[in-house]
């Protein structure tokens, strides 16, 4: 019998504070926006991370008030919480 190993990044917590670091790394370009196409690339192709993974670290990130996703979908910003952690 074979056994599924964990995945690295089952918890959305750790998803979260991956994209978390992900982001940080990242140039804002205006106005502190960050690209989500430059997150969940990295995420998904570099990390390995699984989609549903990147969808609940990104919600688990917005949820704690890290990051603020904006309603179009197309960008995110760090939130005074989530700029602290990096501070």
């Amino acid at each position: 019998m074979k056994f599924i190993n964990q995945r690295p990044y089952a918890d959305p917590a750790v998803a979260a504070r991956k994209l978390l670091e992900i982001a940080n790394a990242t140039d804002a370009v205006q106005d502190g926006r960050i690209h989500i196409e430059k997150i969940n690339g990295h995420f998904l192709f570099k990390e390995g991370g699984t989609p549903e993974e990147y969808s609940a670290g990104l919600a688990c990130a917005v949820a704690n008030g890290w990051l603020s996703l904006h309603e179009s979908g197309t960008y995110v910003k760090f939130t005074p919480a989530g700029a602290e952690m990096f501070a």
